[in-house]
Parts: C-alpha cells; structure tokens; sequence
C-alpha cells in the first residue's frame, strides 16, 4: 500500500527559538563585551551570521522556488532554508537524517561498531574554549590512542580501525562548554588486504590512560600547561579523563547503525526543552535531574544569557565537527577507488589466527559513493512519496 506524504509549510516565526532571538539579538551583540566577553570570550563575526541567518529560514521574503504538481497542474512556493551549521533546528534535523543514512549506505562496514566517548578533566577545557584548533588535537590525541590499543590488545603489528569521531561541546545545559568526542569505532582492527580482527571485550583503563598521555603530551607542546599542572592532575584519584565505550552495534544492525550516526551529530540545543516568556524575557530550558542538594530539572535564562549559550558552540566556518580516520578516512577510500574496490566484499580475505574472530565481507555491500537527495529520500520510504495535497484528494 502506498503511503501519501503531504507538504505542508512550517511556520518558523511560531518557533519560541525564532521570536527569544528577533526580540534580543541587537541587546545580546550591544551588551556582549560588557555581560558576555569574560566567561565565552571575544565575540566572533560567525555568530551573527549564522544567527541572522537563521531568523531568514523558511521566510518566503528572502526567496522561495516554484514546485508544479505534474498530475494537476496545482503550484505552491517553497522558501529556501538557511543551512546554519550546528545552529537552525530545521536544517540541522535534516542533516542528522542525511548523515546517519550517509553512515549506514556507505561509509560504515557491515561488522560489529562501538560508540567510544572520551572526555577530558574541567580543568583543561577552558584551553579548548578559546582556541578551537586544539579540538582538532584533541582528534588526533583520542585516534592514536585507540590505534596503540587495539594493536597491542589483537597482538598485531600493522592494521587500523575505522573511525568516525564528531566533537561536541555541549552538555546537558547549554551554557557549559563541554569538549567530548563521540566516536563510531570498528570493533577491532583492518589489515592490508580487508581482512578484519574481531576485538574482545576488556577493560578500557588502558585506552584512558594512553588518552590522557596523549592529551598532556599534545597541551604541553602547545605551551597551555605545565608539568605541574600535569602532576597536579595525575596526583587525583579521579583524574577527570574518561573513555566509555559501553554502546555496541551488532554486525547485522543496519538500523542500529543508522541510529548511532544521528545520535552523535546531535543539535547542541532541542527547541522542544526551551520555553520562552516574551513578557519577561526569560528562558526556561529542561535537562536531566542534577545531583546534589539542590536538585531540579531546569535552568532559568534571560534572553541574552541564552543566546549567548548557545551561540559558544556555533563551529567557524572552515571548522570541520566531523572527522573519518583509519579505514573511513577520505584517503583509505580514495585508495580503494583507484584499485576498483567500489565494495566490502570486492577484497579478497587472507586466513587468519584461529584465536581471533574473523569476520569475512559479504558480496554485496554499502557503496563508496554517497547518495542524492532523491535516493536517500527513497530508501527511507521506499519510494518517493511526496505528492500534492490537490492531486490526492482527485484521486
């Protein structure tokens, strides 16, 4: 039975988000260096941009297309979105559906995946707030570490994971700037012919600790701490660096996998959480429980406080959230072109070690080149099934 999907309009200047920042923005970008500079630092020019941009998303005043139904000849207009990176509610809930279908069809490999979190002391993050470079560091910091662990953990001496990492830095509560990386991982390690070594199940204390030298490592270099900031910081019990990687996709989850690629490139924000009172120009954004004495579920902004929140988190524009390392990397998939291997199964698989799980590559698999918007639409319902309100009430 085919099922009929009706266009229907949004109306943007409903959303509390929209009417909190076309009543405060010009008071939020005049007040910023006197309420704002100390605690998120200088104001960056991408902040304006995208935001005003934002306030222009699905406004028919800032240009629309014409769509024609061919059935009935019916027309109605279609305003232009605004494509904020890591802002806009709208257009970033489009690319999460994009990207984790884009994960599943062709970048993530038909084996077993864990999702990894790492996550660094509060102390340090500071560093990474006002030079958002050393996020790109942090990467590196967190892909050589699982390297040297998974290697010494399957005992072999070349080989390397798939990875795809995507920085985050919010929380719960949007006005703390929280570095983590949210990592798609191989469960285990790729050899030179395609061959993939299964990882076991252990503890991830090692892996924590090899991040946390990597990290010292990588700010000592950069001249952001001191040896004694790092023997502070070893000399605690709980040193603040984490790496949990309890999430695990089965092999067969094509689903699963899908899921997990929209869950990490999650919005910083969710409008459904945010209430807005235009006449007293507060904010209340829901979160999860807090610990401690005094415990709620919420925190209360004015208008400016937010958007200043959330606009930290907004990337500059050359700024990529998103990395792919190992064998997801653009050059590994590059290689594999140039040889012809446009699929999993187009590698040949090598015998292996009895004492390690061997996974073999199906025949058929995930493509290397990415889908159109019209097939990513139609693999998701089947078929394309957006229609003409008018053209379905005739039939």
């Amino acid at each position: 039975m085919l099922t009929y999907i009706i266009y229907h309009p949004r109306n943007p200047e409903s959303s509390p988000l929209w009417k909190l920042i076309i009543d405060r923005l010009d008071s939020f970008e005049r007040n910023y260096e006197e309420k704002f500079e100390k605690h998120y630092g200088f104001f960056r020019p991408v902040i304006s941009e995208v935001v005003r941009d934002y306030l222009k998303c699905g406004d028919l005043k800032e240009g629309f297309t014409r769509v024609k139904c061919r059935d009935c000849g019916h027309e109605f207009i279609l305003a232009f979105s605004c494509h904020a990176r890591w802002f806009c509610p709208s257009c970033h809930a489009k690319k999460v559906i994009q990207f984790g279908q884009l994960l599943k069809d062709t970048i993530l490999y038909p084996i077993p995946h864990r999702q990894y979190v790492f996550t660094i002391p509060i102390m340090l993050r500071v560093y990474f707030k006002h030079d958002r470079q050393l996020l790109t560091k942090l990467c590196r910091c967190a892909y050589d570490s699982l390297l040297v662990f998974l290697l010494n953990l399957i005992g072999l001496k070349e080989g390397v994971p798939g990875v795809v990492m995507c920085i985050q830095t919010f929380g719960d509560s949007p006005d703390r700037f929280h570095p983590h990386l949210h990592c798609i991982v191989s469960n285990g390690l790729f050899n030179g012919n395609g061959t993939f070594y299964v990882m076991p199940d252990v503890d991830t204390k090692p892996l924590e600790e090899l991040f946390r030298a990597e990290v010292f490592k990588m700010l000592r270099r950069e001249e952001k701490i001191t040896d004694e900031i790092i023997n502070l910081l070893m000399s605690w019990r709980h040193s603040g660096f984490s790496v949990h990687n309890g999430v695990r996709v089965k092999r067969d989850d094509e689903q699963g996998r899908e899921n997990i690629g929209q869950y990490i490139i999650r919005n910083t924000f969710s409008i459904e959480k945010l209430t807005y009172n235009t006449k007293t120009g507060t904010v209340i954004y829901h979160s999860k429980m807090t610990q401690g004495n005094n415990k709620k579920n919420f925190e209360v902004y004015t208008a400016e406080e937010f958007i200043a929140a959330i606009t930290q988190h907004i990337p500059e524009k050359s700024f990529q959230m998103i990395r792919y390392y190992g064998r997801y990397s653009n050059k590994s998939k590059g290689m594999r072109l140039k040889q012809g291997i446009l699929r999993p199964g187009d590698e040949p698989v090598n015998e292996a070690d009895n004492n390690v799980e061997i996974i073999d590559f199906p025949t058929t698999g995930q493509s290397l080149f990415p889908l159109k918007p019209g097939e990513s639409v139609s693999r998701r319902y089947g078929r394309l099934t957006l229609f003409c309100a008018f053209a379905v009430m005739a039939r």
